[in-house]
């Protein structure tokens, strides 16, 4: 082993004399950092440079013992050779671990926010940190600093990961709530990319984050080494930024329209807990919601008795929000898609409306939309939804099923493995990923195209004759992240078992290549919401009748590289029907006609639908009752 990677004891461990500041007995060898110390320190620093010497001569040389005198001087050591260099590396070092302690304090937990301004201003957390250490002796400033260098680890950590997650879902990591979306993370980087990719990806995560956890602290703990030999310089420098720090607090001064004097650490750290009080409370706040449903009391002849005999249909597109219709750069192309099928849905005979819902989500988290339209409570997190589909909250589509007047059915092509939550919805049969009898190849994320999922539908339950009414809950996955490739539409009769959407894939784009460029992104995203539209048009066109009733609606915005901030977290929905007697129990809500909301539409809270679909096509609701969890 080299000499500049392991170290030997030295031969004087006197810690009485240490404290004392008094020269150890025994030879040693100069350090670089003594020799930083002996030239620049001041004559008032010998004794706590004698105290820190003694402590951690060994490491700071990281000398090779094996096999010597340990009484010895070992004057054949590479420093010893080349004191220049080793000044050198040695001061270098130290500019590293100052570089990386001073960045982590500034890093900021945004992309948005990660600009070179945010590198140059003072922070407060470096200020008392320094005046703390000076404080310490030594063998308690090495404790606290290894400590603060991991402490501070996690807090990079955390920021990284509130990087991401505003990046996705355009809000903070939840440090009570959002552990178990990391799985979902690695299972949705799994079907993108392969197990081999999402493997290498995971190990690779795992060894960055230990090592930053180890630079961290090493880079602190020789920082702290820097500060007990200079104690007067650092002392002195301290005070200074400490007072130019709250000047700069007092007149509000700015760089790059940031405030100089910077809290970014501490504030992430306040946040954080806040937020944690706040999860905890959350369970008993939803709780207390959850109890009051005024449909419980409702009896099954009186549920939906304005829609008896029709085949009503909930589809969801994946990622529909208002920024496809009202993003300039989208919206004429999406526009001309809805106004082209409002026109030939009404030559068919079918009229439509449409307005906007508020989702709890923005991005990703598509379960939560789906939860809060059916059930009438507002999930806005995964305790939430844990919560709700554990109890006996009756659903939207649990109604259908709870009058006996209707087959409830969903097709779940996103789904790949089992599904429990099927049953809490209300739901006799789910048809995942692996009952549709799809051939074909799956599209990035996406297991199976939505033309071939109605497709599938329209053989296993609709296409049937003498079949009892359906509900049927459907969700179109085509549009999902990251929309490369994207399927095209294909004649009906061409659809057959899927193996025809092989050639399609080949011809599609690599979803790589297009997330290297924000404007490719925007644009295969538009791309696979009018495929997802188109599908959905054109099998009402071609498969309703009389009888059919279609709700659709988009869960959530996308990501925030395609909405660019912009049009919150409304998602459009339309209901369209042959029957007029279905459209005019809805006259008083005020939406506007055909597929397309315009942008003074209503928008109501998603969780409201539920109640208002439920009051307009019955009687009255019964009194409210109180909710059981089971």
């Amino acid at each position: 082993m080299s000499r500049w990677t392991r170290s030997r004891s030295l031969p004087y461990t006197d810690n009485a004399n240490t404290e004392e500041g008094t020269t150890p007995a025994g030879p040693s060898l100069p350090t670089p950092d003594d020799i930083d110390g002996a030239e620049d320190a001041p004559a008032s620093d010998g004794a706590d440079r004698g105290e820190d010497a003694a402590a951690s001569g060994a490491a700071d040389r990281g000398e090779d013992g094996a096999g010597d005198d340990p009484g010895e001087p070992d004057a054949g050591g590479w420093r010893d050779r080349h004191p220049g260099r080793a000044r050198v590396v040695a001061r270098v070092t130290t500019a590293l671990a100052a570089v990386l302690v001073f960045s982590a304090l500034l890093l900021p937990n945004e992309v948005a926010r990660l600009t070179p301004g945010a590198f140059v201003r003072i922070p407060v957390e470096g200020i008392f940190g320094a005046a703390v250490l000076l404080a310490l002796r030594p063998k308690a400033r090495r404790v606290v600093a290894a400590v603060a260098g991991v402490v501070l680890g996690l807090l990079t950590i955390l920021k990284c990961l509130d990087m991401g997650f505003y990046s996705v879902l355009d809000r903070p990591f939840d440090l009570v709530l959002d552990w178990i979306l990391l799985d979902d993370a690695e299972a949705f980087l799994r079907d993108s990319v392969g197990p081999a990719g999402a493997i290498g990806a995971v190990i690779g995560l795992v060894v960055l984050v230990l090592a930053l956890l180890l630079l961290m602290a090493l880079a602190v703990v020789r920082l702290s080494r820097v500060l007990g030999r200079h104690s007067a310089t650092a002392t002195r420098t301290a005070l200074v930024l400490g007072t130019v720090w709250v000047t700069c607090t007092a007149l509000g001064a700015q760089i790059a329209g940031l405030p100089v004097a910077a809290r970014n650490t501490a504030g992430l750290v306040q946040a954080r807990a806040e937020q944690v009080q706040a999860g905890l409370k959350d369970k008993q706040t939803f709780a207390d919601a959850a109890k009051v449903d005024a449909f419980r009391g409702t009896p099954p002849d009186q549920l939906l008795t304005g829609l008896r005999g029709k085949n009503v249909i909930f589809a969801f597109i994946e990622s529909y929000g208002r920024s496809a219709i009202q993003d300039p750069d989208m919206a004429p192309q999406v526009g001309e898609v809805l106004a082209n099928g409002t026109s030939r849905l009404h030559a068919a005979g079918f009229s439509s409306r449409s307005a906007y819902l508020t989702s709890p989500t923005t991005g990703a988290g598509s379960w939560l939309a789906h939860s809060t339209f059916l059930s009438g409570l507002w999930i806005k997190n995964q305790q939430r939804y844990r919560t709700l589909t554990s109890s006996d909250r009756l659903t939207l589509t649990g109604a259908f099923q709870h009058t006996d007047a209707w087959r409830t059915v969903g097709i779940m092509p996103g789904v790949t493995r089992s599904w429990p939550e099927g049953k809490f919805y209300g739901l006799d049969h789910v048809y995942d990923s692996r009952d549709l009898g799809y051939k074909g190849p799956k599209f990035s994320w996406t297991p199976v195209p939505d033309q071939y999922s109605l497709s599938a539908f329209e053989r296993l339950e609709h296409g049937k004759r003498d079949h009892k009414p359906l509900m049927a809950e459907i969700i179109l996955a085509s549009s999902h992240n990251p929309w490369a490739p994207i399927p095209h539409m294909i004649g009906w009769d061409e659809v057959g078992d899927g193996s025809v959407y092989d050639a399609i894939k080949e011809a599609g784009k690599d979803p790589k290549e297009v997330w290297k460029d924000p404007d490719q992104v925007r644009n295969e995203y538009r791309r696979a919401i009018e495929y997802s539209l188109n599908s959905l048009i054109t099998y009402v066109e071609k498969y309703g009748d009389d009888d059919t009733v279609l709700v659709f609606l988009g869960d959530h915005q996308p990501v925030p590289t395609v909405t660019e901030g912009n049009f919150g977290r409304d998602v459009p929905i339309a209901i369209v029907a042959h029957d007029q007697a279905v459209m005019d129990r809805i006259s008083g809500w005020g939406w506007q006609d055909g597929l397309k909301p315009g942008p003074t539409a209503p928008v109501w809270k998603m969780d409201s639908f539920r109640d208002r679909f439920l009051t307009a096509y019955g009687p009255r609701p019964g009194p409210a009752t109180s909710s059981r969890t089971r």
